[in-house]
Formats: structure tokens, C-alpha cells, sequence
């Protein structure tokens, strides 16, 4: 059996080793690595992938939520909204422009932003909100949706673990998770479903407006070379990562494919055991299984990852201190925040390898091992 991996890129890479040398070669030889036609061409293709107008790609995803909210003129002292139980990117760029970080809990099944709680948080200081599209599962962007809308409120769609996951409105319609929202921002991290192999990120918006301000600022403020008209950053997605990304973005819906079939292996497997609870996949979207992140109960989560380290399984914990708990929101009041579903999150969650190589004999001795510990 082939050592298992929590993403094995290794695998990936070497079944499209070929298309991806030459185009990293292809950069090479025209020595255009900023901003070159490989960035040009990505962005067009991803525009059209996620049926938007604009694609602004940038450094990396962090950047890509800053540069979101400096574009929509955020000022200090405005409340943004967003989940706890999430990756801290989400909220430290929050803190970063000092604007105040409002913490919402997350639905049970889900995991995602609850919009019962997000409307019970708004105030006459909030300005956005930022739903989190956590492991792969949309949130309830309709919820959302009307919401904001309600209250004149911007959203800002962290879509960085479900790049590829459809969307359906309660009239049929469909939309690809980050193209819903004022403006959606993505990750390229390596591990992601679309992962280069450095940093890298974009954000998309319908907005002609708001996307001729977005290339600004991710431009060091500039419209034209030596003009800046808005204070900046200086935030691009390389050539050399822009060329990986237009090998794979093609094989996205294929690679999605393959999660999903390794989560049904896994789905399959735990079905029958009280004391596992598998990813929730509702109805109104396609989860893309960015984590497969089973819920315990009664069960030592700590030993477990332990356990299956043992036996040589990776696993990790996504994620065991929520936001608001973090010392870096002290400041921010955090510690005082009551979310008790975030809190009986971090405390049972457990994420499995899930990747697009995972194979039926790796798959089963996983899911063995998982019930050995489980069931003694």
C-alpha cells in the first residue's frame, strides 16, 4: 500500500507532470513571470468557469479577503460579520484594517454561518458580513443573501475551501459558491481543490465598478504605471502559478469527482457506527469535500488522531481554537462571546485524509482503523 497522505500532491502532480513542465517551461522562455499571459489567460478562464464578469487574481487568499474589504471602503470602527469556527485568515484581516470582528456561531449540520444568529448580530455598525464556505459545504447563501439585502449589508464570500461547489436557489437557479456575494475571494494554497504550487488567490465580483478598484489596489493603487490613486498593495499571482493553475483548472470537476467518490467510500463505511457522525451534504448544494471531517461523540478525539498515527494515517483537526477564543481578539472582547455550537465543535471534530488519489485498499484501511479505535 502506498504510504497514505493527508493531500498527496506528489500523485497528482505526477499524472499531469507532463502538461505542467511545459507550461512552466512556456513562462520560462518568455520570461514574463509578473502579470504575464499565463495570469491573463487564468483569470479569463476562471471568469468563465465561475460565470463572472471579473476575475482579479492576487497573491493568495488572505490578500484576496483584505483587498475585498479595502475596496468596499470599510472604515475603522465597522462591524464585520463572520463565523468563529473557521481558519483565522478570515478574521484577521478583519483586525488588520481595524475594523471590529463580530463573531457569529455556525449551524450544527453544517458547519457554516447561521443565519438566524447572523441577523441577531447585525447593528447600526455593520457593514458586511463574510460567510465561510468551511470544508466544502456552501453556506446558506439565499439565507444570506436576503438578508444582506435586508439591511443593505455587503457579503464577502470566503470561498477558499469550495472553489467548484454549485449552489441552488429554492427557483432552481444555480451559482457557483463564490459568485453569489458582492465579492468572492478564493485561495490557491497547494492543498486546496484548485491548489498551485505556491501561493496564490483570486476574487471575482459582477461589479464593473468594484473590479476596476480591486486590480487597483492589488496594484500598489495604480490605474496607470506611476499614478496611484488609492493607497495599495502590491499583491499578484505569478506567472509560474498561473500556468499550474490553467493545467488544472480544467480537471477541477474531475478532481471534485474523486473526492466525492472517496467520501462516499467513507460515507459507507462509518453509516452504522452511533458514534460518528458523517459531513452533512445538503440538499441546495454540491458539497466538494475539501475536508472530510467526521463529528464524535463519546469518543476520545484526541486519542483517536493519535491512534491513527500510530498506525500510520494522518489526520488533523480543523479547528481546535475557534476565532474568537484566539489571543489575538482579546482586545476584541472574544473570550465574553457565546457560541456554543462553535465550542462543541472544536471539541469533537476530525478531519481524514481526502484527496484526489486515494485509492480502495488505502480507503479501507483508513476507515478500519477509524472503527478499531471507535468500537473497542
Amino acid at each position: 500500500m502506498r504510504t497514505i497522505q493527508m493531500v498527496d500532491l506528489k500523485q497528482q502532480y505526477l499524472h499531469i507532470k507532463e502538461e505542467v513542465d511545459a507550461a512552466i517551461h512556456e513562462v520560462l522562455d518568455s520570461v514574463s513571470f509578473i502579470n504575464g499571459k499565463a495570469v491573463q489567460d487564468f483569470g479569463s478562464s476562471l471568469a468563465s468557469y465561475l460565470d463572472v464578469k471579473h476575475v482579479i487574481p492576487c497573491a493568495n487568499g488572505t490578500d484576496a479577503l483584505q483587498i475585498a474589504m479595502m475596496a468596499l471602503d470599510l472604515q475603522p470602527g465597522d462591524e464585520v460579520i463572520t463565523p468563529s469556527f473557521t481558519y483565522i485568515a478570515t478574521t484577521e484581516v478583519v483586525a488588520l484594517l481595524k475594523l471590529k470582528p463580530v463573531f457569529v456561531d455556525v449551524d450544527p449540520k453544517t458547519f457554516c454561518l447561521d443565519p438566524v444568529a447572523l441577523e441577531k448580530s447585525i447593528t447600526s455598525k455593520t457593514k458586511a458580513i463574510v460567510p465561510v464556505h468551511l470544508y466544502g459545504q456552501a453556506a446558506d447563501m439565499e439565507a444570506i443573501m436576503e438578508i444582506a439585502r435586508k439591511y443593505n449589508l455587503y457579503v464577502i464570500e470566503d470561498n477558499a475551501q469550495a472553489i467548484g461547489s454549485d449552489y441552488i436557489f429554492r427557483d432552481g437557479r444555480k451559482q457557483k459558491t463564490g459568485s453569489i456575494g458582492t465579492i468572492g475571494c478564493t485561495s490557491f494554497f497547494p492543498s486546496k481543490n484548485l491548489g498551485c504550487y505556491g501561493d496564490g488567490g483570486a476574487m471575482c465580483t459582477n461589479d464593473d465598478e468594484l473590479a476596476g478598484k480591486l486590480r487597483m489596489i492589488a496594484n500598489h493603487g495604480q490605474s496607470k504605471r506611476y499614478y496611484h490613486d488609492v493607497v495599495g498593495c502590491n499583491s499578484r499571482l505569478d506567472s509560474i502559478q498561473a500556468a499550474v493553475l490553467n493545467i488544472k483548472l480544467p480537471k477541477l470537476d474531475a478532481y471534485i469527482g474523486a473526492r466525492r467518490e472517496a467520501a462516499d467510500h467513507y460515507d459507507r463505511a462509518f453509516a452504522a457506527c452511533n458514534k460518528i457522525t458523517t459531513p452533512f451534504r445538503a440538499l441546495n448544494n454540491k458539497h466538494v469535500f475539501h475536508q472530510y471531517t467526521l463529528l464524535l461523540e463519546g469518543v476520545d478525539r484526541n486519542a483517536l488522531n493519535q491512534f491513527l498515527a500510530d498506525n500510520q494515517i494522518p489526520s488533523m483537526i480543523y479547528y481546535p481554537v475557534p476565532a474568537h477564543q484566539q489571543e489575538m481578539f482579546a482586545s476584541f472582547g472574544g473570550s465574553a462571546y457565546n457560541l456554543p455550537v462553535t465550542d462543541w465543535l472544536t471539541e469533537r471534530v476530525i478531519s481524514l485524509p481526502m484527496h484526489t488519489e486515494l485509492d480502495q485498499e488505502q480507503l479501507e484501511y483508513i476507515s478500519s482503523k477509524v472503527l478499531e479505535f471507535v468500537n473497542r
